[in-house]
């Protein structure tokens, strides 16, 4: 397998995107101050440098205006755009010889003006001050200062710079919202390959991560890349495993085959003797443990079709009728309650032989009731087996007892003679659907078998 050696890290991601994160919240607070100082000092427009050469050159031409007397000619006019206009006239002391006095908004502009160093205006929530024009008349300097009364839209950023609690709520949303796409980024190939490693461990050995996080540069990518090989490598062994299995039983067949016609031939010579018949049990014994490997195999292997939607009872239909049939043969009884509306997808055979194991054991142990019964329990259908027999002592031997060839030391399977094979085949069945099995003792006595399968 060839793993992509491009610098695309976990480390560069992480590092990029927490640093651009930080990066753009800090640059977006510190540029504000930025801002608005080059909003405080903008140049004056030419528009209104021209208003104020104006009238300062009316002034020079007429320095008479500048005497208490006229002071009120030029303090406020009326013709600029058809807003009032204010003026104020400042003497070289700084200060203001054509008003009583300044509002706060005026001496704001001028410490603004001396600190910019040229002449600038500025846009306030409800006028706007421009300034200074400087001139002489007379042998004095004077300066020059405009303001009209208006309410003027202002930049976006002053909302921002006014409002210090709305603007770090506004950081903090949105280096969340930053952080939250790369942990989205991030999170998602994670719960992909955690998604595939519950499959595989439930036993859906073909299960793989999908394609588009192992094509993922990065460290993820070859992790996932280097889960499907794990994967391909488990789903090899565990089929060359069953394989053996099979092939050994198949070849194990072979010579017993033999020995069943050779102890058919010693019986038709009237060969009889209680070795032979030892042997023969033996050999029947045999026959029946090498069946179940085969069928194990065969459950373990043999799962490439597709699922069929039935009737649960359609399914089993055959299995319960034979039940019944070998309950009352033993004078006992077998409740069935399986509503007929109960639909899921199955693997007929395997399913059924599973509940077919299942049945003879509880038929074999019980005293005088076994039941069936199935229910929709939301996304799961419930099939529960119960019977009144001696159940499990041991609580270890319940959960134990699906295992291949487990056979605990107990009255219930003293009496079987088994192999411990059945319930692994059940087990095996059961997987195969992505179902689950456990057993667990009744009161005040017998063994419950509970068996959840999907709906869907």
């Amino acid at each position: 397998m060839i793993l992509s050696t491009t610098p695309n890290r976990i480390f560069i991601k992480l590092l990029l995107g927490f640093w651009l994160c930080s990066s753009l919240i800090i640059a977006a607070v510190g540029l504000l101050p930025l801002l608005q100082q080059n909003h405080d000092q903008a140049p004056l427009p030419p528009h209104l440098e021209s208003l104020l050469s104006r009238i300062a050159n009316r002034i020079v031409e007429q320095p008479d205006l500048l005497e208490q007397r006229h002071f009120r000619h030029f303090r406020e006019l009326k013709n600029f755009r058809g807003k009032p206009l204010r003026i104020y006239l400042l003497n070289d002391q700084g200060q203001v010889i054509n008003r009583d006095r300044m509002s706060r908004g005026m001496r704001r502009f001028i410490l603004m003006a001396e600190e910019a160093n040229h002449p600038i205006s500025h846009q306030f929530k409800n006028e706007l001050i421009f300034g200074p024009y400087e001139f002489s008349a007379r042998g004095k300097s004077y300066s020059l200062y405009g303001r009209i009364d208006d309410h003027h839209p202002r930049p976006w950023f002053f909302f921002f710079a006014e409002n210090k609690l709305l603007t770090l709520s506004l950081a903090i949303l949105l280096s969340g919202l930053l952080c939250g796409l790369l942990a989205w980024h991030l999170g998602k190939p994670l719960r992909s390959l955690k998604q595939s490693a519950e499959t595989l461990a439930r036993g859906d050995l073909k299960h793989r991560v999908d394609a588009s996080t192992s094509k993922r540069t990065d460290e993820l990518g070859q992790l996932a890349q280097a889960f499907n090989g794990m994967a391909d490598a488990v789903e090899n062994m565990v089929n060359s495993q069953q394989r053996l299995i099979s092939d050994i039983s198949h070849e194990l067949r072979t010579p017993l085959t033999r020995l069943q016609l050779a102890l058919a031939l010693a019986r038709k010579k009237e060969q009889s003797s209680s070795e032979i018949e030892r042997i023969s049990y033996e050999a029947e014994q045999l026959d029946q443990m090498i069946g179940e490997l085969l069928e194990l195999s065969r459950v373990k292997l043999n799962f490439n079709d597709s699922k069929h939607s039935l009737a649960l009872n359609e399914t089993l239909t055959q299995v319960l009728d034979d039940a019944d049939f070998e309950a009352e043969q033993q004078q006992k009884q077998l409740a069935i309650e399986i509503d007929d509306d109960i639909m899921l997808p199955t693997y007929p055979r395997p399913l059924a032989r599973a509940v077919e194991n299942l049945l003879r054991n509880a038929i074999r142990y019980a005293d005088k009731q076994i039941s069936i019964s199935a229910r929709n329990n939301g996304p799961t259908v419930e099939l529960i087996i119960l019977d009144d027999g001696p159940g499990i002592e041991d609580e270890q031997d319940l959960l134990s007892i699906f295992e291949p060839f487990y056979r605990p030391q107990t009255a219930r399977e003293r009496e079987s003679g088994g192999w411990g094979l059945g319930l692994a085949i059940t087990k095996a069945a059961i997987d195969a659907h992505q179902g689950t099995i456990r057993a667990s003792n009744a009161q005040p006595h017998g063994l419950k078998v509970t068996i959840s399968l999907p709906r869907y």
